[in-house]
């Protein structure tokens, strides 16, 4: 059988990960293991530098600009959708299996806030058909969201809806070995304090945070105190542009250095440039900067 590029570097990962003495050439000594450990990752989101691009061009443009990963948001060019059929979804993996670009997840537009049961109800079983897409075409994880405060409803009974949601949608990814992902975002939800209650309620550990780089991380007490707030449960970070400086992105990477975070930063951003390509390659030089 055929072994992609990708499945042969894990296979030796993990044989060097379980052998007593490592490999030759490997790093055998805990802090080495620890400074290896503690690296992000750079991705790109497609929402919206490549939402017009198909997984070809994706693939292809974020391996020419040193963008290692990507998240696919949902109704965009790429068409990876729940819809997609059995030999879809393999045809999926094999495209990112034979590259080194990794399918880091999806990005869903699943939300658990609303005042219908029926409505939250439909999001809930929405948000488990992306998870069994996740799996079957390789991903580790589906961004969700919550998306504001329903009228005439206590925010707390709202908080803690969101929060027993994502429970139990948690709990089915973990039977896949799917994350589910939840982006600091929405009028009012995506203020730390909200999401740190939420978290509260959602306590299984499969679920983790998206942190979203809003301009409300910095309202209260700052980023220092709202960070700390959900510090124990980021898994994932949507950066925006690098060369756009109204986001304070040196002190939000040394929080994440400081928090020993080392998963993917994954830049998101709704203002498309004249040239994507020349864009990322200067984002990357900017993040090298930041998270060496």
């Amino acid at each position: 059988m055929a072994v992609s590029r990708r499945e042969f570097l894990a296979g030796c990962a993990a044989v060097a990960a379980t052998a007593p003495f490592g490999l030759p050439g490997t790093a055998t000594s805990a802090l080495a293991a620890k400074e290896s450990s503690a690296r992000m990752s750079l991705g790109l989101v497609t929402y919206n530098w490549g939402k017009d691009w198909d997984i070809a061009t994706i693939i292809a443009n974020c391996s020419a600009t040193g963008f290692n990963g990507v998240e696919l948001r949902s109704t965009h060019k790429h068409g990876v959708e729940i819809t997609l059929d059995k030999q879809q979804r393999q045809n999926v993996r094999a495209r990112f299996a034979d590259s080194d670009v990794e399918l880091v997840g999806l990005g869903s537009a699943c939300e658990y806030h609303s005042d219908d049961p029926a409505v939250v109800k439909k999001n809930i079983e929405e948000t488990k058909a992306f998870v069994q897409l996740c799996h079957d075409i390789g991903g580790t994880g589906v961004k969700v969201r919550p998306n504001g405060f329903p009228k005439g409803v206590p925010q707390e009974k709202t908080l803690e809806q969101i929060g027993r949601s994502l429970n139990e949608v948690a709990e089915y990814g973990a039977r896949y070995g799917v994350q589910i992902r939840l982006e600091v975002h929405g009028r009012g939800t995506a203020e730390l304090p909200h999401i740190r209650s939420i978290l509260d309620v959602a306590d299984h550990p499969n679920t983790v945070v998206c942190w979203n780089c809003n301009p409300t991380d910095l309202d209260g007490e700052g980023l220092d105190h709202n960070f700390k707030l959900v510090a124990d449960r980021i898994g994932t970070v949507h950066i925006h542009d690098l060369r756009n400086e109204a986001y304070p992105w040196k002190q939000l990477f040394g929080l994440l250095k400081g928090a020993n975070f080392a998963g993917w930063t994954l830049l998101e951003e709704g203002k498309v440039p004249d040239d994507i390509v020349a864009a990322m390659r200067e984002n990357r030089k900017l993040w090298d900067g930041l998270a060496g």
